[in-house]
């Protein structure tokens, strides 16, 4: 557990960020696309896991983490049909899960799910990116954000499913939604792609050893992670479950991908889901 002095200085910097962000959006006159102050809004969760307990659990992890009641995370999950009509209007900002997903496998091994999931949401993304509306993606939020503004994604820098050490940039550092983060903490990874070559215009937030693109930020306020903020050990340990045959590890070394697992201490990163409920909430 931090002390107590640690846990004081990350409560201020997180207060400071939040006043600080609000402040700037009540000066702006015109928005310029952030989000208004006015009537709470819940969040938008768009989620793509096909499988029932993947999903459920989290979007259990979302709301625990970003400690926000159910009625303020509205959840659609795009595998189960239609992508319906949304209003951004009616949103604080928009969350993207994690997704068995690989946007840059070739378009015509894509299961047709996947293909109709990726031509609804870019339509949207273009609205989200546009207005600069609050956006955190998560995982396939790297894949998503980052091939829709021209990343180069691939299977370069994959990592396996595990604790991976992931170090914040200068730029990272100084941003709002990774206030009270220390410099180097430990986070969940687990995934085939990744992005090798930032979109233009983006803002290396964070890298670890084996993937050099652990977050970035685009404009003001789009952010994506390679990393999940979600995810505690119960959460990876239900996942290995879920996906032992998706190809994520070798099946027959689940238990050893379960050990390494339990022996790690990751609690920093669901710090960044508070952060985007309170700088945007």
């Amino acid at each position: 557990m931090p002390s107590p002095n640690l846990r004081r200085t990350r409560h201020f910097r997180i207060v400071r960020a939040f006043q600080t962000s609000r402040e700037g959006l009540a000066a702006a006159p015109d928005g310029r696309g952030a989000p208004r102050l006015g009537p709470v809004r819940p969040f938008l969760l768009l989620a793509s896991r096909p499988e029932d307990v993947a999903a459920d659990d989290e979007h259990a992890a979302f709301l625990r983490f970003t400690g926000l009641p159910a009625e303020r995370l509205h959840r659609v999950r795009m595998e189960a049909g239609p992508l319906p009509a949304i209003d951004l209007d009616e949103y604080a900002g928009v969350i993207v899960g994690g997704s068995p997903f690989s946007s840059s496998d070739p378009e015509e091994s894509k299961p047709p799910t996947q293909r109709r999931v990726e031509a609804e949401l870019k339509p949207l993304l273009d609205q989200i990116v546009a207005r600069d509306v609050p956006f955190l993606g998560a995982c396939y939020g790297v894949g998503t954000l980052g091939a829709h503004q021209g990343a180069v994604i691939d299977g370069r820098f994959a990592e396996p499913v595990g604790p991976v050490p992931v170090t914040l940039t200068d730029a990272g550092a100084a941003d709002p939604l990774l206030a009270g983060l220390p410099r180097t903490f430990e986070a969940f990874v687990g995934h085939k792609e990744a992005c090798s070559a930032l979109p233009p215009g983006a803002v290396l937030l964070a890298s670890s050893p084996t993937c050099p693109v652990q977050m970035f930020r685009m404009r003001r306020h789009l952010y994506a992670t390679q990393f999940h903020p979600e995810l505690d050990a119960q959460g990876i340990l239900t996942r290995i479950e879920v996906y032992r045959h998706a190809g994520y590890f070798p099946p027959h070394e689940a238990d050893q991908v379960a050990a390494r697992i339990r022996a790690a201490d990751v609690s920093w990163p669901r710090l960044v889901l508070e952060n985007f409920v309170r700088l945007f909430g």
